[in-house]
């Protein structure tokens, strides 16, 4: 993307003559390639602000647990653990290990390779798309929709430090999303024969991958593919339409497989059995009412949440600053209005089958448990996208100077980081206190234990809502055995003292 704009070229075959009506007006000229990665440096400065502040996550919640047994037996250790003790999840497994073998020092890189990731992928995702619509984009509209995106997802939640600075979580909920979303990028970018088979392949072993790294994410991925194989003709033109079905029907045999792998694991069954969610109970009319009522609580906080109108505004913006190659006046896909009535059936059908999944484990609380919603979230936001795609095309068609939208669209943009910003700012520096109070009691249980003590105090250090090993009560939890476990302890006790 060097060039000023970067030309795409269309898919094989003739392409069609446009034909203009006399008196219509011209296209509006597009802002070039410098305005676009202008404005494309708001989000792309705040994921850099955000992934600096990373240097003060520190260990909490599950990997207080995960920590002890990657340091003792390694990241097969950890694999054995999930797949025959906790959950079944062998690929969530070795993404906690690929962190947790470098203990404190994982957790600080993490979000920094994360999020670079989920938006390389994004940009990857984007660019690819453009190209196969045959469209021309001023150099800087894939990074622009990709940052804006991104920032979105990992920023604009309700509980950022679960969202992108968590690393247990993230593999778990955040990251999940986006790695699907890079399975489209081979059959985006098919051309010949070989590289059908490539996508075909490799959405398949996506998929079955996918299912034993989250089972949310998973559940949204089965509708998406059942969907676009169902509307294919409404996609794909006749020429695509074998291939696409092709692709889809790969993912969702892998899927299924990976699912077979996941639910006959003894860990998936040690953990409904540990919470009392057998799988009958997930249709129990008590389990049905109660996750469509949290769900309906959970959209509505989504449709309220202004923040996510950069979305749509992002979307704006690429429907304004994208012509099709030629000079034919854009129009809406074929089908646009059923393809987008499809879009928020499998959005809705696949944020409620998420919350079911959940429900039997955290019952009344799957609606400020905001992790859990990133599953569905990810889908959310490419709707909300590409709402604002058919709107900027509507307003193309209809107004004669596309200046005035196209300044609207990015100032809500700009708007929405600013205030992404501020809320990060607060957050590090609670990160920073948490950090500082963190590694003072880590040196104090560190020298007891290397006193020869047997017990010590711990003070829980909250941030984010996070759990720690004891209550305000002084209560233990789960995760205490496993602290004393770290620091080669038999016994903590709930510490007073702010470390």
């Amino acid at each position: 993307m060097a060039d000023r704009a970067t030309t795409v070229p269309h898919e094989p075959g003739p392409a069609p003559q446009p034909v203009r009506a006399p008196g219509a007006p011209e296209p509006a000229a597009r802002p070039g390639g410098r305005r676009v990665a202008l404005l494309a440096l708001a989000p792309l400065t705040l994921l850099a602000v955000a992934s600096w502040s990373g240097r003060w996550v520190r260990p909490s919640g599950d990997e207080w647990c995960f920590l002890p047994v990657v340091r003792d037996g390694g990241v097969a250790a950890l694999v054995d653990t999930f797949y025959a003790k906790d959950n079944g999840r062998v690929v969530n497994a070795l993404l906690v290990g690929a962190y947790a073998r470098f203990d404190v020092a994982g957790h600080q890189w993490f979000p920094l390779l994360s999020g670079f990731l989920m938006l390389g992928i994004l940009w990857a995702v984007t660019a690819a798309a453009l190209r196969r619509a045959a469209v021309t984009a001023p150099a800087g509209t894939a990074p622009l929709v990709a940052a804006v995106t991104a920032v979105l997802f990992l920023f604009a939640s309700r509980n950022t430090y679960k969202t992108f600075f968590w690393p247990a979580a993230s593999v778990s909920h955040t990251l999940p999303p986006v790695l699907a979303c890079a399975a489209a990028l081979p059959l985006l970018r098919a051309r010949t024969r070989s590289g059908r088979r490539l996508a075909v392949a490799t959405v398949g072993v996506a998929g079955a991958l996918m299912a034993t790294l989250s089972e949310e994410t998973t559940v949204v991925a089965v509708l998406v593919l059942a969907a676009a194989w169902l509307l294919a003709g409404r996609i794909a033109g006749a020429r695509m339409r074998p291939f696409l079905r092709r692709w889809c029907a790969a993912g969702l045999a892998g899927a299924l497989l990976g699912g077979v792998l996941l639910y006959t694991s003894p860990g998936l069954r040690i953990r409904r059995e540990r919470h009392d969610a057998a799988t009958s109970q997930l249709f129990a009319p008590d389990s049905l009412l109660g996750a469509l009522e949290g769900f309906a609580r959970i959209l509505g906080m989504l449709l309220t949440h202004w923040p996510y109108l950069a979305a749509v505004a992002v979307g704006v913006l690429l429907a304004l600053l994208t012509r099709p190659t030629g000079d034919a006046p854009p129009r809406p896909p074929r089908g646009a209005a059923p393809l987008a009535a499809a879009g928020a059936v499998v959005f809705l059908l696949s944020g409620y089958l998420c919350t079911l999944l959940a429900y039997p484990v955290f019952g009344g609380h799957v609606t400020s448990s905001t992790r859990i919603w990133n599953d569905f979230l990810f889908l959310y936001l490419v709707l909300l996208v590409g709402a604002g795609v058919l709107l900027g095309r509507a307003v193309r068609r209809r107004v004669r100077r596309t200046g005035p939208p196209l300044v609207a669209a990015a100032a809500v943009c700009a708007v929405v980081c600013a205030a992404l910003l501020v809320d990060l700012v607060h957050l590090d520096t609670a990160m920073r206190a948490r950090a500082q109070a963190w590694e003072r009691q880590d040196r104090s249980l560190r020298a007891a234990a290397a006193a020869g003590a047997r017990t010590a105090p711990y003070t829980p250090l909250v941030i984010a809502r996070m759990t720690e090993p004891f209550d305000a009560h002084g209560t233990p939890r789960w995760s205490a055995p496993c602290v004393a476990h770290y620091y080669h302890l038999d016994h903590v006790t709930r510490g007073t003292r702010r470390p």
